[in-house]
């Protein structure tokens, strides 16, 4: 096995309401996609870190990441800083995880939140 080193990986989604399943379901398919374009498995994570907007606390996002068999990884949710003007309804998370040095970490940023990362030619 190569040389391994700690990445971060960053990601958001708009939640369609601020309701448990529209939390959950958001969350959901923004997890499946940071695993899948970055080829992460449970053992190679070290923890994972959610925001969520003022807007939104009906459910704690942590709740999919559990759905999904991220059962030993450390999860932690807070709330973002209340900007005036903000997207509302935005669930972030950033992942840290280990890989081969030489990995290129692909964050996501689905839906309507591409608006907050246009730099990056990974959001889509």
């Amino acid at each position: 096995m190569g040389e391994e080193r700690l990445f971060a990986v960053r990601g958001a989604v708009q939640a369609e309401a601020n309701e448990a399943e529209a939390i959950v379901t958001a969350t959901e398919t923004l997890l499946r996609d940071l695993v899948d374009r970055n080829a992460l498995s449970a053992e190679a994570m070290v923890s994972c870190l959610f925001t969520t907007t003022e807007d939104l606390d009906a459910e704690f996002p942590a709740v999919a990441a559990r759905r999904l068999g991220l059962d030993s990884v450390p999860l932690i949710c807070a709330r973002e800083i209340d900007v005036p003007g903000a997207m509302p309804r935005v669930i972030r998370a950033m992942v840290h995880y280990y890989a081969p040095v030489g990995h290129e970490p692909a964050h996501v940023y689905l839906g309507a939140t591409q608006e907050l990362r246009a730099d990056l030619h990974a959001a889509q």
